[in-house]
């Protein structure tokens, strides 16, 4: 596999866990490395300020909302396609950067934000019975791990820098 496929799963399967963190962080990658290959793409905005720090906003904003007892669960429909569609964008970016198909992109990415959901929601649910512990506490546990493994996926391996074509399989 490819870098940026395991970019793709990784970070499709974190959109699972919080929607927006996975495109607030490849959206401020963007912002360094600034691919030629989105000049003329509608995917070219996620490389500007405003959307980068409109994406961080709404990540954050996501992470506080979580912990409230109104918000509906992640599995619901209408949460799992927000998850999916960010998972699918992330992939679909990802894709487009290094000249693959963005499609394939995007069905992997949305695949593994739906993957993420259900397993983020089990785990939280079984980690909140287990421990005890409130459950605002144990999705607190679940950004800082979300945040985490998400900058490293971004930041440790240059998310959003086109792979060098020599060395894609």
């Amino acid at each position: 596999m490819t870098r940026h496929q395991w970019q793709t799963l990784g970070l499709g399967a974190l959109a699972g866990f919080r929607s927006m963190t996975a495109p607030a962080l490849l959206s401020s990658n963007l912002l360094t490395y600034r691919p030629h290959v989105l000049r003329n793409s509608p995917l070219r905005y996620l490389q500007t300020p405003v959307v980068a720090h409109g994406l961080k906003l709404l990540a954050a904003g996501e992470m506080t909302a979580d912990k409230l007892p109104q918000m509906p669960d992640r599995i619901s429909p209408t949460a799992l396609a927000g998850r999916a569609a960010a998972g699918a964008l992330v992939g679909a970016t990802l894709y487009k950067i290094n000249h693959d198909n963005q499609w394939q992109g995007a069905l992997l990415g949305g695949v593994a934000a739906i993957a993420g959901t259900y397993l983020s929601f089990f785990l939280r649910k079984k980690a909140t019975q287990e421990s005890g512990l409130p459950g605002g506490l144990v999705g607190g546990f679940e950004d800082i791990l979300t945040l985490t493994s998400g900058l490293l996926l971004t930041k440790g391996s240059h998310a959003g820098e086109p792979e060098s074509r020599r060395w894609a399989l």
